[in-house]
C-alpha cells in the first residue's frame, strides 16, 4: 500500500482537522494534487457544481493516510 510522504502526512493532518463543510480553493487544489501523486493521473480539477468525485477523492486519500 502507498504511503504518504511525511510533508504530504503533515498537510493531510491538517486538511483533516478542519471542521468545515466546504473547501476552500487552496484545500480542493491539494486534494486535486495529492491525488493525482498518488492516484497516478495528471493533475486534474474537477467541476466545483458536483463535489460527488472531490468527495470521492477525499475518501480515497483518507485510505492512504490511514495506511501510514
Amino acid at each position: 500500500m502507498v504511503k504518504f510522504s511525511k510533508d504530504d502526512y503533515k498537510l493531510w493532518s491538517k486538511f483533516r482537522e478542519s471542521k468545515n463543510n466546504t473547501i476552500t480553493r487552496g484545500e480542493f487544489r491539494l486534494v486535486c494534487l495529492l491525488h493525482s501523486q498518488y492516484y497516478k493521473h495528471k493533475y486534474f480539477e474537477p467541476c466545483t457544481c458536483n463535489p460527488k468525485l472531490i468527495n470521492k477523492w477525499i475518501k480515497e486519500l483518507n485510505v492512504v493516510y490511514n495506511a501510514h
